[in-house]
């Protein structure tokens, strides 16, 4: 099997996907380097995905969801600076396997796992 990464952005202050939120990946090894930049679709994932088998390595990676961005598009009030903003998380990769890092977001909280 070659590897891959996807992702999938769930809003679960109003239980629908994040279509239209705006992602970083970056890569940290040997040093921090923007190597995509994306936007979610109607379902809350990319249209491809984030790291395909062609230019997937094993490593140190890091994603970040523009979340302030995208609740300010949703029409989301909150006083300034927001709680959340940027929401960057590290993970390594070290298997030629797929990796799926999803985002569970509200205007006050996240969480995220390895999925399948």
């Amino acid at each position: 099997m070659t590897g891959f990464l996807t992702t999938h952005v769930l809003d679960t202050a109003n239980g629908a996907p994040a279509q239209g939120m705006r992602i970083e990946l970056y890569r940290l090894d040997p040093e921090r380097r923007l190597i995509k930049e994306t936007v979610t679709n109607h379902d809350g994932r990319t249209d491809a995905q984030i790291l395909p088998a062609a230019e997937f390595e094993t490593g140190e990676y890091e994603l970040v969801f523009h979340v302030g961005a995208w609740l300010d598009s949703q029409g989301h009030q909150a006083a300034k600076p927001r709680f959340l903003d940027q929401i960057p998380l590290r993970f390594g990769m070290s298997e030629q396997d797929h990796y799926h890092v999803p985002l569970l977001i509200s205007p006050y909280g996240y969480s995220t796992y390895r999925g399948s």
